[in-house]
């Protein structure tokens, strides 16, 4: 009877983001593939960037189907409540050098607020007891771009992290290491970028299905909280 009790245990696997959509085509595809909540990018550096009409067009035609996430980096609160609205976005993501304060703001808002931390930069994650985020996106930090520059880390470095925090692990993630990176920092979540493209900006429809796939069977039996 112990046995069967174990094999019939709920199997439990981290959320997926599929950051830096630039095209309709994609999120819907996303729709079909399970994936949790895509990211769309209001950052002009980056080639991932969309105009506020292309990122309304996006979650307009997912609405109701999948989480969508506005990344953002810098921006002023006016910018991004203008953002929030206009797109219908269901979280922000914080992924600069943002203050507390601004964390604070969106929460008394209950607009649901991810925080970005650096294993080698500012903010860092001995600056986690300055915010009360909804969640902690952590990921490397060199670079000349915020994220989506494809560069792998010591994932392992988050694990503790993730034992007192909602954890999301991003950088360097592709279908080939992703189950690795779960292993090694038992995260909440996993977001990915560039390591399903074709081209920056340009998603690839099969590279998704393996990332998924790898994530699906990288389960548990340990119930994780949602963060998105």
């Amino acid at each position: 009877m112990h046995e069967n009790q174990e094999t019939t245990k709920k199997k439990h696997r981290p959320q997926v983001k599929i950051c830096g959509l630039t095209r309709v085509k994609e999120a819907l595809e996303c729709t079909t593939l399970s994936v949790d909540a895509i990211g769309c990018v209001f950052y002009p550096k980056s080639p991932r960037n969309l105009t506020d009409n292309q990122a309304k067009e996006i979650c307009s035609a997912v609405k109701g189907q999948i989480k969508t996430v506005g990344v953002f980096v810098n921006e002023t609160f006016s910018n991004i409540m203008k953002r929030v609205n206009h797109c219908r976005l269901s979280t922000v993501q914080l992924h600069g050098q943002e203050s507390s304060e601004l964390v604070q703001r969106f929460r008394k808002e209950k607009i649901q607020v991810i925080k970005a931390l650096f294993v080698e930069g500012t903010p860092s994650l001995e600056d986690v007891s300055s915010y009360n985020a909804s969640a902690y996106l952590v990921e490397c930090g060199r670079g000349n771009l915020p994220g989506g520059i494809a560069l792998k880390w010591d994932w392992e470095k988050a694990k503790s992290f993730g034992e007192n925090h909602p954890l999301i692990i991003a950088g360097g993630l592709a279908p080939e290491n992703v189950s690795h990176a779960i292993w090694a920092s038992a995260p909440h979540a996993v977001d990915v970028s560039s390591g399903v493209e074709r081209s920056p900006g340009l998603k690839d429809l099969g590279k998704i299905k393996a990332f998924m796939d790898a994530v699906s069977q990288s389960t548990s039996t340990k119930k994780l909280k949602k963060v998105f």
